[in-house]
């Protein structure tokens, strides 16, 4: 089970801390990635962390989110600063175990296990 946390209301230019944490999967075994859709709009990749450390990231969120993961709490986290209002959306974290992960990482069907996801939504 996937369970992400940490969402609310924030105001424009602030930041909040996503996390997901699983139980009964060992995320270090694990691609992992950070997916939002916001209402009306199809689900868009946010961030990923390969179970080799490499990050990818969409270019709206390049140098204001960061993914990461603490494998002792097999949580992984995504750190969300200068937030904007067209950040505002359910966040989704899932898993993958897929090859070529590096050609893949931001097509939803790469991933085979989704978490319930958190509101973030950001005022003007």
């Amino acid at each position: 089970q996937l369970q992400a946390s940490g969402g609310g209301l924030v105001q424009a230019g602030g930041s909040l801390r996503l996390s997901c944490a699983a139980s009964g999967r060992t995320l270090s075994n694990y691609h992992m990635g950070w997916f939002r859709q916001a209402p009306g709009r199809e689900r868009e990749f946010v961030a990923a962390e390969s179970r080799s450390r490499i990050t990818y990231y969409t270019d709206s969120v390049k140098g204001r989110f960061t993914i990461s993961r603490d494998n002792a709490k097999n949580t992984v986290y995504l750190q969300m600063n200068s937030l904007k209002p067209e950040d505002t959306a359910v966040y989704y974290c899932a898993t993958s175990q897929r090859a070529s992960y590096s050609a893949i990482y931001y097509y939803t069907s790469s991933y085979g296990y989704w978490g319930q996801g958190t509101l973030v939504t950001v005022s003007s």
